[in-house]
Formats: structure tokens, C-alpha cells, sequence
């Protein structure tokens, strides 16, 4: 770690329980956010601020007026820009040291087994359940822990899952992929837009500790935010032992 890199991080590597050891394995990391809208904001941001070495964003859209209320990487400069690049461009800005990519295209299951193979965390913060399903069967094939947000209108939720741990649920033991729900947009209902932050900030805290191996996850535990009454709900979830997604992967291993 060279003396730029002492001081940009020097507030992270005062913390006992990072230190320069904790710092350098940020640098070294990967992450790769599923999603550069409102929950990708926040999250992609703190991950570049933090020192994620490399960051891969992947988004197929392109900036409109309406996202700009909540979504703080794009301007208004780069409507009609993509997503990706745009935000690519933000966290170059943030921390040119990084090493960021810029993917537009909306990643199906063959694609996101090849970018999750190679990612250190995994931060999904798309906005439909088929992605959301996609990005966690991913994860359970490859072993690689998942950090999964969501918000609409006043309700935020966010959890971790963790395929390395035997006890800890899927994506799908909590919403069963079988199981039809339905997709609630933002453009249709509305959502609060400091909520997406809070969310997306967290999100990218968890990762942040999974990388560094800092504290405790929220595998197994579901947090859901009320923004109107701003009251968390903590709700423990338990692995499905005949999950058809992590159920599978674990007999296979024994």
C-alpha cells in the first residue's frame, strides 16, 4: 500500500478491527452489483470509496429524468447515457485507482454464471424476481456470499445469503422461485427516495464485512424498514432443506 493509498484510507485502517491488513484485502477484492439504479447508487459508490479493487456494474438501461430523483450516481448531463457507463464514470471520479466495468447488458443465467465465478460478493440490487432468482442460483452454484436489497414506496428489506455456510438460507428458501409474485415498479407505485439510499448503503456495509471478514453478516436474518414510522423489523430466516436451489447444491456435496 503505497502513501496515497495510507491516506485515503486512513479512517477505515484506524478501526482496530480493519487496520492495513483489513484495507488490503479491499483492494484486492471484487464485487460485482447487479444494478446501477437506485439501491446500485449508494452501494456502487461506498464500494469504489472504500477501496473495492475491482468493481464490475451491470445494467442494460439508460438514464432518464426520473431516475435522477433517487439515483445518485447518474446527472443530469448523462441522460440518455447508460447506466453502466454512467456509473462507471462516477466512481472513477470518486477513486480513479479502482479498476471499474462497465457491462450493459441484462446478465441471464449462463452469463451471470461466468461473472459470479469471479466475484468475492455479489450485491443485487435489481428490481424484478426474475434477476433476483437468476443472481441466486448463481451464487449457490459458485459459493459466493450475495447481498440482496429491495424497496418500493415506503418498505425497504435487505439480507445476506451465504452459500459458503451449510446453515445459511437462499434467496429462494425466503421466496420460493416456484412460487409466483408479482413485480411492483417504482414507476407505477412510487418509492421514497432516501430509502434507496439507506438500503444501498447497507447493502454495500455487508459487503464491505464479507470482504474484509469484519463482524457478523445477516445470513439468516431478514431486516425490513417502515421509512414512514422509520421501524426495523428483524426477522430470522431458516434454510429449506428441500430448497430445489441450495437444497440441491448441498446434497450434492455430501
Amino acid at each position: 500500500m503505497n502513501d496515497n493509498q495510507l491516506l485515503r484510507y486512513s479512517r477505515h485502517i484506524l478501526l482496530d478491527e480493519i487496520g492495513i491488513e483489513g484495507q488490503a484485502r479491499l483492494l484486492a477484492a471484487s464485487a460485482l452489483v447487479i444494478g446501477a439504479g437506485g439501491l446500485g447508487s449508494p452501494a456502487a459508490l461506498y464500494l469504489a470509496s472504500a477501496g473495492v479493487g475491482r468493481i464490475t456494474l451491470v445494467d442494460d438501461d439508460v438514464v432518464d429524468l426520473t431516475n435522477l430523483q433517487r439515483q445518485i450516481l447518474h446527472t443530469t448531463a448523462r441522460v440518455g447515457q447508460p447506466k453502466a457507463e454512467s456509473g462507471r464514470e462516477a466512481l472513477r471520479q470518486i477513486n480513479p485507482e479502482i479498476d471499474v466495468i462497465a457491462l450493459r447488458e441484462r446478465a441471464h443465467d449462463a452469463r451471470l454464471a461466468q461473472l459470479v465465478q469471479g466475484a468475492g460478493v455479489v450485491l443485487d440490487c435489481s428490481d424484478n424476481f426474475a434477476t433476483r432468482h437468476a443472481v441466486n442460483r448463481a451464487c449457490v452454484a459458485h459459493a459466493v456470499s450475495l447481498v440482496s436489497g429491495a424497496v418500493i414506496r415506503f418498505d425497504g428489506q435487505i439480507s445476506v445469503f451465504d452459500p459458503r455456510s451449510a446453515a445459511s438460507p437462499c434467496y429462494s428458501c425466503l421466496f420460493p422461485q416456484d412460487q409466483k409474485f408479482e413485480d411492483v415498479a417504482c414507476s407505477t407505485m412510487g418509492v421514497f427516495a432516501p430509502l434507496v439510499g439507506v438500503i444501498g448503503a447497507m447493502q454495500a456495509a455487508e459487503a464491505l464485512k464479507l470482504l474484509m471478514q469484519v463482524g457478523s453478516s445477516l445470513a439468516g436474518r431478514l431486516l425490513l424498514l417502515d421509512g414512514r414510522e422509520m421501524e426495523w423489523t428483524s426477522i430470522r430466516i431458516e434454510r429449506n432443506a428441500a430448497c430445489p436451489v441450495c437444497g440441491a447444491a448441498q446434497a450434492m456435496l455430501k
